[in-house]
């Protein structure tokens, strides 16, 4: 299922982050992110652990206050008009926080009830996000009851009951087995062709790529690339990856060959991955005409590779 082309809207943008800094515990883990999504587009934010990502997210939709820059929410600034931007935005967190007194729908109906002003339709929007999400036959029971693919599609109903401009998936796929996983991904779909701007955070590869019009990447707390996922993978991997045997005779000689010219092999199981530029593969086919291997283009999972590879020099 490959990612459509985002509707752009002109200049649509309902999310705008600028500037973006913010410490905990005394440390500096996010400074200086600036952030935009626009209607009908996915977002990918992406990272290693401790990038900055969910404290990004967290100051997006008000959990957090930043120490510095501004966030604008559908046209609204979150710090002076903290009300209407709440009321167009919506979260679905990592875990699961439902309230286990109330059933699915009741679950969506007390969420709809925080909003104000109050939809008038809010039970009949919730008769439609109950159908399109497939919760009915589970409508009228306890949210823990349900399996951790239909959790995850209440969490998500819930976050959009309300009819937000912004949407926000921290990991909205998780634990889940490949059929639950596509089955959300056909719902974020939905959500994108109904114009609303979604950010969304995975360490799921695939996911990233299939769902993502843009990517952002971060880095210990900073911006390291944005573009679509070709461009990405241009300025932080290169634009070819070599698979060399680890058990091969000669192999270690290459690898050391590869580092004192600047490349970072990095070992996976029984192979060397090493990203190589055009004139670095170049050279490395001239300088070793004998040797086996495979040569395959960037995936995201070398992108994070590479930031690793980074953040250990």
């Amino acid at each position: 299922m490959a990612a459509p082309t985002a509707p752009r809207n002109g200049d649509n943008v309902l999310l705008s982050a600028t500037g973006l800094v913010k410490s905990l515990g005394g440390k500096r883990v996010v400074e200086g992110i600036d952030m935009t999504c626009r209607a009908g587009e996915v977002l990918g934010l992406l990272g290693p652990n401790g990038a900055g990502k969910t404290t990004t997210l967290r100051m997006c939709y008000g959990f957090l206050r930043p120490d510095a820059g501004q966030i604008r929410i559908a046209g609204h600034d979150l710090a002076t008009e903290g009300d209407a931007a709440r009321r167009a935005l919506g979260v679905c967190t990592q875990d699961d926080t439902f309230d286990s007194e109330f059933t699915v729908r009741g679950n969506l109906v007390q969420t709809g009830r925080y909003y104000r002003p109050r939809q008038e339709d809010l039970l009949a929007r919730i008769d439609v996000l109950i159908e399109r999400f497939g919760l009915g036959p589970f409508a009228n029971q306890k949210p823990e009851t349900l399996s951790g693919g239909f959790k995850r599609r209440l969490m998500i109903a819930r976050a959009v009951v309300h009819n937000p401009r912004v949407a926000f998936l921290d990991e909205p796929t998780t634990g889940l087995d490949p059929q639950a996983r596509v089955a959300v991904w056909e719902l974020i779909n939905g959500l994108r062709a109904e114009g609303l701007a979604v950010v969304l955070t995975t360490h799921y590869m695939d996911e990233a790529e299939r769902l993502s019009d843009r990517l952002l990447v971060l880095q210990a707390g900073k911006v390291r690339a944005a573009g679509q996922s070709r461009e990405v993978l241009g300025d932080v991997v290169g634009e070819h990856v070599v698979l060399l045997s680890a058990q091969a005779d000669g192999t270690a000689q290459v690898i050391e060959w590869l580092r004192s010219r600047g490349a970072r092999p990095a070992q996976i199981l029984a192979d060397w991955h090493v990203a190589l530029d055009a004139p670095g593969l170049a050279a490395f086919v001239a300088a070793h005409p004998d040797l086996r291997y495979e040569v395959r283009p960037p995936t995201l999972d070398d992108l994070f590779l590479a930031l690793a590879s980074e953040d250990r020099r």
